[in-house]
C-alpha cells in the first residue's frame, strides 16, 4: 500500500484528530486510508486497534466524546456497547476500531488495497 501526503481538506483534519485521540489512548496500528478516487460512500477510513474489549470502547467513546466538544458529531455509531469492532460514521470518514482478532479476521486493509495509505506521525497529523 502506497503513502501518500494529499491535498488538507475538512474531513482529511478531521480524520487526523480522530487518529491523534486514538493515539491519546494508546490505540495500535492506526491507520487511515484515503478513498476519495475509489469510493463515493467516504473520504476516509480510519482504521484502529485496541487491546481489549474494554480498551476498544474506551478508544472510540473517546473519539466520540473529544471530537463532540468540537462540535463534530456522527452520523451513526455501531458496536460500542460490544467493543469487538466500533463503527463510528462521521459521514466523511469512518473510523473503525476492532479487536485485534477482529481486525485479523475481516481484513479491512487488505479490501481496501487499492486506497493509499495517509502517512501518520504520532499526534495523528500528516507525517
Amino acid at each position: 500500500m502506497a503513502l501518500a501526503q494529499p491535498k488538507t481538506t475538512p474531513s482529511l483534519t478531521q480524520a487526523q484528530q480522530a487518529a491523534a485521540l486514538c493515539l491519546d489512548l494508546k490505540a495500535k496500528d492506526v491507520l487511515l486510508l484515503d478513498l476519495r478516487r475509489i469510493s463515493d460512500a467516504t473520504d476516509f477510513f480510519l482504521i484502529a486497534s485496541g487491546t481489549s474489549d474494554t480498551h476498544v470502547r474506551s478508544v472510540a467513546g473517546h473519539v466520540v466524546e473529544e471530537l463532540r466538544k468540537a462540535g463534530i458529531r456522527p452520523h451513526h455509531v455501531e458496536g460500542l456497547e460490544a467493543g469487538r469492532w466500533v463503527l463510528v460514521d462521521y459521514v466523511d470518514f469512518v473510523l473503525h476500531v476492532f479487536h485485534p482478532a477482529m481486525r485479523q479476521y475481516y481484513q479491512l486493509e487488505r479490501l481496501w488495497d487499492d486506497a493509499a495509505g495517509v502517512a501518520l506521525d504520532a499526534q495523528g497529523a500528516l507525517a
